[in-house]
């Protein structure tokens, strides 16, 4: 028995310099991959969570900051990409690209933003989820309480999603979606009042200010 066990001994022995190089590349090929995949899987520290959620709060807040003197259409661009693709949807539509924005704020601004008197823009809790060093989300509320040209009390209000991505050190949108409060909502009691001059589907199509 002892000479049998000793034979089963030598034959086990004299097969593990023979498997040893098999099992270590593998081993060091699992370490590799592990190692390569680890980054893009380690969370992201609350403190940069924190930086990027402050930094597109005040990028928002500015841009639509109302009070500010100089070309505002230029100042709300400045959210987005200088050109290219940008989807917008508002409205029941959607537009793809950075000129047709454009041309949907400037009309905007033309018929109804420039035609608001003493508007003040109100931001509900902006609610960030960053998804990665480059990417994150942003949805939020708004109301703009304001007078019409005639002097009489008017508001648009409504919710914004938008998709912020950081490009060579800008954070830009490049999806969002807006949804108008129903002016029933917005403006309880007052229903029946007329919207602003110039507020029309085009208008609302692809601009954050409907």
């Amino acid at each position: 028995m002892r000479d049998h066990l000793s034979a089963r001994e030598d034959v086990l022995l004299s097969l593990q310099p023979a498997m040893r190089p098999s099992i270590r590349p593998l081993a060091i090929l699992v370490f590799a991959l592990g190692a390569c995949g680890a980054p893009g899987h380690q969370p992201l520290d609350a403190g940069y969570r924190q930086a990027v959620s402050d930094t597109l709060r005040t990028l928002i807040v500015n841009a639509y900051d109302l009070s500010k003197p100089g070309d505002a259409v230029a100042r709300l661009m400045s959210l987005y990409p200088d050109s290219g693709r940008v989807i917008s949807a508002s409205g029941g539509q959607v537009t793809t690209s950075h000129d047709s924005l454009e041309a949907g704020i400037r009309a905007f601004w033309t018929y109804v933003g420039r035609n608001m008197q003493q508007p003040k823009w109100e931001w509900g809790p902006m609610l960030v989820d960053v998804l990665d060093p480059d990417a994150a989300v942003l949805t939020t509320t708004y109301r703009v309480p304001h007078r019409t040209p005639a002097g009489d009390p008017h508001v648009i209000a409504g919710a914004w999603t938008a998709v912020f991505q950081r490009r060579g050190g800008r954070w830009v949108i490049i999806q969002e979606h807006l949804s108008d409060l129903p002016e029933a909502l917005a403006m309880p009691g007052m229903a029946t009042m007329p919207g602003m001059p110039g507020m029309s589907d085009s208008a609302h199509a692809s601009t954050p200010h409907d």
